[in-house]
């Protein structure tokens, strides 16, 4: 099978990516192609803001909605499935998880295998002190790594700190030298509105999702009895809603705001060359020329 190619839109959540590449598809006469994880769970629709129908312009989208809930997924395989998806005229890539993407374009490094007992138990110790106490002993033995990641950021922290523990050795050794920059035959623009707009977006985001009705689908997966599997897959806003539905808005608004930071920092740090569009302040012109497509 050949290296696929195509364009990649890249963002934070709630930026307008999405958006951008169905137009971007519909003027190449193209597909759009998830690069999200969470967005491939079939049982996640609402929350993983997977696109509606009438979002999707006519245009088809692949690696939505694909996987069950039982499903392990990591940034290697799932970024091989991804590159079979991506075997179609006019691939338009979607992504706003940077990890995953190191995945999709094969930019990862051969890290150690950890076995389940060891990520078990970090898990367990996340479930008891909380992420910050987590994110305080990874500064103790990684201080590097420890400063990359978010004090909330639990399923990244639990990682590094399970490969440490399995190895002996920093994940900030282990994950140096991973290859950079977007790769021959791939064109790629990072949707970034401005601070103060993205925290709007995400705002408006989270409201117009849990009227679409996130926390009854929350309740679903409760009554299926997929609660477990959902708590360990950790997908952003879900537990909010399973504690303590009453208050979650404002604690998935804050959450996701901080999260969708970290995710345009990540964006511009490990591909400092890929062009920005503000869909806020530039006209979809500007977009399409970044990337070299004559609207």
């Amino acid at each position: 099978m050949p290296d696929p190619c195509g364009i990649a839109i890249l963002g934070p959540t709630a930026s307008g990516k999405s958006a951008l590449a169905v137009a971007v598809a519909q003027s190449l006469g193209g597909a759009v192609v998830n690069g999200d994880p969470f967005q491939a769970y079939l049982e996640l629709p609402v929350g993983t803001g997977q696109p509606r129908e009438e979002e999707r312009g006519g245009v088809p989208h692949l690696g939505y909605g694909v996987l069950p809930l039982s499903a392990r997924v990591n940034p290697a395989g799932f970024g091989a499935q991804v590159r079979t998806w991506l075997q179609v005229a006019h691939p338009v890539l979607v992504t706003g998880s940077g990890l995953y993407l190191r995945g999709i374009w094969d930019q990862l490094t051969d890290l150690p295998e950890v076995p389940e007992a060891l990520t078990a138990r970090v898990r367990r110790w996340s479930d008891l002190l909380g992420g910050p106490a987590l994110h305080r002993f990874l500064a103790a033995v990684d201080p590097q790594r420890a400063a990359a990641l978010h004090r909330n950021d639990r399923s990244r922290i639990q990682r590094a700190l399970a490969l440490h523990l399995a190895t002996g050795r920093r994940a900030s050794e282990l994950l140096a030298g991973i290859p950079h920059g977007v790769p021959e035959g791939w064109r790629a623009l990072l949707v970034l509105p401005s601070r103060e707009r993205q925290r709007a977006r995400v705002a408006a985001r989270v409201r117009q999702m849990l009227a679409q009705g996130w926390p009854g689908e929350a309740d679903r997966l409760r009554a299926a009895g997929l609660e477990a599997e959902l708590r360990r897959l950790r997908p952003l806003g879900y537990e909010a809603l399973l504690d303590a539905p009453r208050g979650a808005a404002a604690r998935i608004i804050q959450e996701t705001q901080a999260y969708a930071k970290r995710q345009g920092t990540f964006f511009r740090n490990q591909w400092p060359a890929v062009p920005t569009w503000d869909p806020d302040a530039e006209p979809l012109r500007a977009a399409f020329d970044r990337l070299g497509i004559n609207l």
